[in-house]
């Protein structure tokens, strides 16, 4: 019984002092400081972001965007000829190494399959970005007025909710895409991310629920304040850890669901282009020119990991129960700080 009773008081001793440490670290910080300073130690996060920052970069750079020219001397709709048998990387390791004229190969007419790719994977963040803002802007205002008001406009925006939830995603974003997709990517984005709200709208209503019960709302609506100001001065900024992350959550999910779409032919279709619209191109190519389907399935697979490590790390930068294991020179630091001030 007292081996009991020492174990439960060595582990309350142990909680102390992490939250003595934590504490000290956060003394005199305001919470958007905290968040930012947790996000930061998030390895997974800080390498993925690292990561799709040097993709973006590299996409948009090398073939250009818009009027703006890429340094890469090849574009993703010209054909030449074909250097390696079968249209083969150009890449080896003869003398030290050499990246060659197609890095990522050729397809049967020639054209440079590391534009494609690129081009692709512009396309594909592009619409990525635009179904996490439409889902953004869309999911926090349903969520935010039902949250709000409660009653019949709750409960009308709910069923609402309710009715696009029950409705299979992928089936009616082969209808959207085939009706608005095409050649155009952002309008695709703008189709799928008025399907994808739902999660965000149910997350952000329990939160404006909680939240306009606390004293801040009604020292607000004593002030005079409207109830425009109260929602997204007072209350939105306090429901910010659950929207973003869960936009990028969204975002994840919508990357995969744009090539599988394209993938199918309801979405991105020749002459635009996409990861998956190239997987679909050359799916018949798995067997003789396996490098054609490996490098768009590769960025899709690479996109689609950075943005979820990304939202791991906003989730658990924003959720006050995370706790880190401090490091020994950091808990040194506090033991020494704890000791000067007991001096």
């Amino acid at each position: 019984m007292s081996t009991n009773n020492d174990n439960q008081n060595a582990l309350a001793s142990d909680d102390v002092g992490d939250n003595a440490i934590e504490a000290k670290e956060t003394e005199g910080l305001s919470q958007g400081k905290i968040v930012f300073r947790k996000f930061l130690r998030h390895k997974g996060a800080m390498i993925s972001i690292g990561v799709f920052a040097f993709v973006a970069l590299f996409a948009f750079s090398s073939v250009g965007f818009g009027p703006i020219p890429g340094w890469w001397i090849y574009n993703h709709t010209a054909s030449g000829p074909i250097v390696n048998a079968g249209g083969a990387p150009t890449w080896s390791f003869s003398n030290f190494f050499s990246l060659g004229d197609h890095p990522f190969g050729q397809d049967e007419i020639g054209r440079d399959n590391f534009a494609r790719v690129m081009k692709g994977t512009q396309i594909s963040i592009i619409v990525m970005i635009i179904i996490g803002l439409v889902c953004l802007v869309i999911g926090t205002i349903v969520g935010a007025v039902a949250g709000y008001y409660r009653g019949w406009i709750d409960s009308l925006l709910m069923r609402i909710t309710d009715g696009f939830i029950i409705l299979p995603v992928i089936v009616i974003g082969s209808i959207l895409g085939k009706m608005v997709g095409g050649a155009n990517g952002p309008l695709l984005g703008l189709a799928l991310g008025a399907i994808l709200w739902t999660g965000l709208a149910r997350l952000v209503r329990g939160d404006f629920m909680s939240l306009r019960e606390r004293e801040f709302v009604d020292s607000a609506r004593v002030a005079g304040a409207s109830d425009f100001r109260i929602m997204f001065k007072h209350m939105l900024p306090n429901a910010m850890g659950v929207i973003i992350v869960n936009t990028t959550l969204v975002m994840s999910q919508a990357i995969v669901l744009e090539a599988a779409l394209s993938y199918l032919g309801f979405g991105i279709q020749a002459p635009g282009i996409s990861l998956g619209q190239l997987i679909s191109e050359y799916q018949t190519s798995f067997a003789t020119r396996p490098w054609l389907f490996w490098w768009p399935g590769l960025f899709i697979i690479v996109i689609a990991l950075c943005v979820n490590f990304i939202g791991d790390g906003l989730r658990d930068a924003f959720d006050p129960r995370m706790k880190t294991i401090p490091s020994w020179r950091k808990m040194k630091k506090a033991e020494r700080m704890t000791q000067k001030e007991a001096k």
